[in-house]
């Protein structure tokens, strides 16, 4: 008997290590993107995993700030996609990523957007007058001191000579897509937000597109975590640099910066 037990202990040691590493290569791969990347990046997770037989990724959206201080508190992501380069240049400055892997992904537009039957019409040129337009309603904005399409509004605003008029008037968001509902649902007769989100809602339309000198370039950086021990955060970054991954982010409005990887 104690023979037995010994041999089925021995045997049970021997597998549990083969186990856990077969636990650790199949587990998710795991990534926290900007909430501007959503139907952009759905779209690219589900091409990934069919055309290279893997797991389809589990992609956490949100305001980058919030998703950058969430990596530093301990959040188990492989990969960060900011939609600005500041929340970046924080996570490199923490040693939250790997500095070898980051890539500027993506550019933007900044655009003024109302409800699709709305019948304003804005020159966006210097001297804009929202106040006139907005009435006694408010205009949707993420957070402008700390989500990215926050920031890049209240700049555009600045430059062109209508913050003061409206910054009474701002109904701050946690995330650009939360202000994009805000117009959507009718409870802001404007907001700003990215171009990709005004084409992915089609109870808005946009009304004025900033220039893009009123505005800090908008750029969406990618990067490896630190911590991250997925073997598959290295294939689905270089997808994301693929030919095919270029096509989706195309279709959703988003200039793609980079190169396809090599090989692509």
């Amino acid at each position: 008997m104690r023979r037995w037990m010994g041999l089925a202990t021995a045997a049970f040691l021997a597998l549990a290590p083969l186990g856990g590493a077969a636990q650790a290569q199949g587990r998710d791969l795991v990534i926290f993107a900007a909430a501007s990347l959503k139907n952009a990046l759905d779209d690219i997770a589900g091409s990934y995993a069919g055309e290279t037989n893997r797991r389809v990724p589990k992609i956490s959206y949100g305001a980058s700030n919030a998703l950058a201080k969430q990596i530093e508190q301990g959040a188990p992501a492989d990969l960060f996609i900011s939609a600005d380069l500041d929340w970046m240049d924080y996570a490199a400055a923490k040693s939250l990523i790997r500095p070898e892997t980051r890539v500027s992904l993506l550019g933007n537009r900044l655009v003024l957007i109302a409800p699709k039957d709305a019948s304003v019409t804005l020159a966006m040129t210097h001297g804009l007058s929202l106040a006139a337009a907005l009435a006694s309603g408010r205009l949707a904005m993420a957070n402008i001191d700390a989500v990215p399409a926050g920031k890049y509004g209240r700049a555009a605003l600045e430059t062109l000579g209508a913050w003061e008029g409206v910054k009474g008037q701002v109904a701050q968001a946690e995330s650009v897509r939360a202000a994009l509902l805000l117009v959507s649902r009718g409870e802001a007769p404007l907001g700003i937000v990215y171009r990709t989100d005004a084409a992915a809602d089609p109870s808005v339309k946009i009304v004025g597109t900033f220039p893009e000198d009123t505005h800090p370039p908008i750029v969406y950086p990618v990067a490896v975590t630190k911590d991250s021990t997925s073997p598959d955060a290295a294939a689905f970054l270089a997808y994301l640099r693929s030919p095919a991954a270029r096509a989706s982010f195309e279709r959703q409005g988003f200039i793609v910066l980079n190169r396809p990887a090599p090989g692509s």
